[in-house]
């Protein structure tokens, strides 16, 4: 059985953080742990509260895993704090847990602040050098780099920065481009840039489409697909679960984690 952890935060409206990630790994076979590092009060309407866990409790959580079942590969979500991110850091590589998918959750879709600004740099000191792969949308990717992301060109420069950091792959999202009919995710592996284009959904409910997105790439990577095979696929997933969309809430809503299984399966008949 391939085995996936999250380290990140738990949404109490289903649609983002711990909740999404466990629902994207049981839809991709593989089998899902968690370690929670905040508790969020938050719906569809928005984050009313956010309560960290302390580094103590959340290392005791990593070493439950990492001293019984292990891992095949690793995400980090929400990780708030500086202290917090130095925790599992120093875990990560207690147990030399290599597929490391990194997604730098900083603001909510509401806009709430997922990530105090201190912790900025103790994400690019600590946790960057080990990341296998990292995730931003263009606002994280801005944060991280400084740099204005407009264009295709400044999307390379950006992902070019990053892994000047350490880091071996870089997926920079394009959920916030400026074209209104499709985005394209920018793929650099240190060598070569890829571009995965698809065609925009209209629709509100896209809450934890960042989540579940990194999910799906770290549940491929568990199961030993490249990189590579692991974004296209986790495209897929995503694609779908906001084009089949349910209504749940009466704000940003989540997406359908079944529906790229449903998809498959309807394509096998």
């Amino acid at each position: 059985m391939n085995k996936a952890l999250t380290i990140a935060g738990s949404d109490s409206g289903g649609g983002a953080g711990i909740q999404a990630d466990l629902k994207t790994f049981q839809e991709l076979e593989v089998f899902g742990m968690s370690v929670i590092t905040a508790v969020t009060a938050q719906n569809t309407l928005g984050v009313h509260g956010v309560y960290p866990m302390t580094p103590e409790a959340i290392i005791q959580q990593i070493q439950a895993i990492g001293e019984d079942i292990g891992t095949d590969a690793v995400k980090t979500g929400m990780l708030f704090s500086s202290d917090i991110i130095e925790a599992v850091s120093e875990q990560v590589r207690k147990y030399r847990w290599e597929n490391l998918v990194v997604d730098p959750v900083m603001i909510a879709k509401g806009g709430a602040s997922l990530l105090q600004q201190e912790a900025i740099f103790a994400m690019k000191t600590y946790l960057l050098p080990i990341a296998k792969v990292i995730t931003p949308n263009i606002p994280e990717a801005e944060v991280l780099t400084g740099l204005t992301i407009k264009s295709a060109e400044d999307k390379k420069e950006a992902a070019l920065r990053l892994v000047e950091l350490g880091v071996q792959t870089v997926v920079i999202k394009g959920g916030h481009d400026e074209d209104d009919s499709e985005s394209t995710d920018l793929l650099y592996d240190g060598r070569e840039f890829h571009t995965f284009t698809n065609k925009r959904i209209p629709t509100k409910n896209t809450h934890g489409t960042g989540c579940t997105f990194s999910a799906a790439l770290t549940a491929e990577l568990a199961k030993g697909a490249s990189v590579y095979y692991a974004v296209l696929t986790a495209k897929e997933f995503i694609q779908a679960a906001i084009e089949d969309g349910i209504e749940v809430g009466h704000g940003h809503g989540p997406t359908n984690h079944r529906a790229f299984r449903k998809k498959r399966e309807l394509g096998n008949r």
